[in-house]
């Protein structure tokens, strides 16, 4: 029976050399993205390089949670229907934005960072747990560190700034990672964060030069920050992509969870607050709010 694989934000970047990664690695991956255009080549560019099994592409905003419940409908039915597996889901969906504002009434980075990849995996855990060995694998950042970890609400006390409501939006998705590793312990599905290091994306270009993203402390030190912003992303999204690829195929992986797979493509220390389970609490507690499972 074939391996399928689900990429998420896989039209452009880091996310589409995880899924042409995962093509070679034998997998039958589908691409999802917003443009359908991207989309198309996308999928063009995976089949191109003669994979044992098709590519193909689904529409999904993923900073809609109301496309999120959706996309996760169709895959579930789909996988019902023909009795596939879905082996992996890698949910690699990230922004950063300058300026603050909402999506359908929830603060943007916190959505698109970590109630949309939240959402997706718990509505697709059934179908996971039933191809079980299976894999998620959450692609997560070295921003973690500059976040303010209260998460008493969606968004923090203080001043709006995007690479720190990033990091701490990215914060939750770990400490996330790491309790739904622990908690899916024993069912064969593993859960393992990625961290990219760092890479030239759509994301990247451009957000990162703006000194509106950090803290007016760290603004003084401007031209210092942006040459060490531009220093981490100015690598290749192929180079970028290792950590997410060896968390979703590395054999030496097999039956175990909870790891973060470093930039090196190897597990790494998780940032500390990421494993405390008052934080772990408090994420949970405010994704099942925000992001029910079940709508009323």
């Amino acid at each position: 029976m074939k391996r399928t694989a689900v990429v998420t934000a896989s039209t452009a970047g880091i996310g589409l050399e995880t899924a042409l990664g995962l093509a070679a690695a034998g997998h039958a991956v589908t691409v999802v993205g917003r443009d359908p255009d991207r989309g198309a080549r996308a999928v063009e560019r995976i089949n191109a390089t003669g994979p044992a099994h098709p590519a193909r592409f689904l529409a999904a905003d993923l900073a809609s949670l109301d496309e999120v419940r959706a996309l996760a409908d169709r895959l579930a039915a789909e996988h019902a229907a023909s009795g596939e597996r879905l082996d992996v889901l890698v949910n690699n969906v990230g922004a950063m934005f300058a300026d603050r504002h909402s999506l359908g009434g929830v603060e943007a980075s916190f959505l698109v960072n970590h109630l949309s990849p939240y959402l997706l995996t718990e509505l697709l855990l059934p179908t996971l747990t039933a191809a079980a060995p299976s894999r998620i694998v959450n692609v997560t950042s070295g921003a973690v560190g500059v976040a303010k970890r209260v998460f008493d609400d969606v968004e923090p006390p203080g001043g709006y700034y995007g690479f720190h409501w990033y990091g701490r939006a990215k914060l939750a998705n770990l400490a996330y990672t790491l309790d739904l590793a622990a908690r899916l312990d024993g069912t064969g599905v593993s859960v393992f964060a990625a961290d990219p290091g760092g890479a030239a994306t759509d994301m990247t270009d451009g957000t990162l030069t703006d000194p509106k993203i950090v803290t007016p402390a760290l603004r003084l030190m401007w031209p210092l920050v942006r040459r060490k912003f531009e220093r981490s992303t100015s690598g290749p999204a192929s180079v970028a992509a290792r950590p997410s690829i060896a968390a979703a195929t590395d054999r030496a992986l097999t039956g175990r969870t909870g790891l973060v797979i470093g930039a090196r493509a190897t597990p790494v220390a998780p940032f500390r607050a990421a494993t405390d389970p008052r934080i772990a609490g408090a994420v949970r507690r405010l994704s099942e709010r925000h992001a029910p499972l079940v709508t009323p």
